[in-house]
């Protein structure tokens, strides 16, 4: 166990897990630079005082989850006990994101397979990067499922691991999948979902502003997802593997968060 300085850069939409109930990928950055994923983490059902920030630094006990073979996985020791998470100071905006890229952006890829090799290899096993996309062709919004499947509905009748609050109620699920679809430094296509918990809380306050109106919150994600990051920010990717698909998908990668300074244009010398 050891207690370990993690700067917050991702949090992802919750979902539902067949043995720890409703959870959130929480991934970071430590002290070195290297990232750090920290699950499980039952991120609503914490009492307020515990609900860490995006950019936040936070300091809590970790040990390596042993039960994920992927290098970046640790969990948190004692989630439940009082004072278990000490928060730091944020890292704000300033100066166009200047210490947050710092941290960030390090180490950047931008050719997916080798990305892809990466998270291939027994030796590497790299499950988390940030990406710097060549191109981005679309920002694509599906209709899917807009209810938990019937193994999630039945992990949720289960005891969990975690104390159950009386007052909890489980996330909504969302009834869209929202993707972009982008190209490498290769020219090699890609169509990766979005999970980040902004986008999702995005689309539910938009719902909520459009009294009902999917389409219309739809079209309010597209605008900031799109019209924003894609055509005025310099945006990258937090790409994160899950554990189930690590080694079995072709591209097991997905979106968990977005990196997105303003545009920083070079000024030209005047001879």
């Amino acid at each position: 166990m050891a207690r370990k300085k993690v700067l917050i850069t991702v949090k992802t939409y919750p979902t539902i897990s067949k043995k720890y109930d409703e959870l959130v990928c929480t991934a970071g950055f430590d002290e070195e630079g290297n990232w750090i994923r920290i699950y499980p983490i039952p991120f609503r059902k914490l009492d307020y005082v515990h609900r860490y920030n995006k950019y936040q630094w936070i300091e809590m006990d970790l040990v390596k989850n042993t039960s994920d073979f992927r290098p970046e996985s640790y969990r948190p020791v004692n989630i439940d006990a009082d004072n278990v998470i000490t928060f730091l100071n944020k890292i704000g905006t300033e100066q166009n994101w200047k210490i947050r890229k710092k941290i960030v952006l390090k180490n950047i890829y931008n050719d997916i397979s080798l990305l892809i090799s990466e998270a291939k290899s027994r030796e590497v096993c790299t499950s988390l990067a940030v990406f710097k996309p060549t191109t981005i062709n679309e920002f694509i919004c599906e209709p899917v499922s807009r209810e938990w499947n019937k193994k999630q509905k039945a992990a949720l009748q289960q005891q969990s691991l975690f104390e159950k609050k009386e007052d909890f109620e489980v996330v909504r699920k969302l009834p869209y999948k929202f993707s972009y679809v982008f190209e490498d430094i290769n020219g090699r296509k890609c169509t990766l979902m979005n999970e980040d918990w902004e986008l999702g809380a995005l689309y539910w306050n938009c719902l909520e502003r459009h009294k009902g109106n999917e389409k219309a919150a739809c079209e309010d994600v597209k605008k900031k997802f799109w019209d924003d990051f894609v055509k005025t920010k310099d945006l990258y990717f937090y790409l994160g593997t899950t554990k189930l698909n690590h080694f079995r998908g072709k591209n097991p990668f997905i979106i968990i968060g977005t990196f997105y300074p303003k545009i920083q244009r070079q000024l030209k010398l005047r001879l």
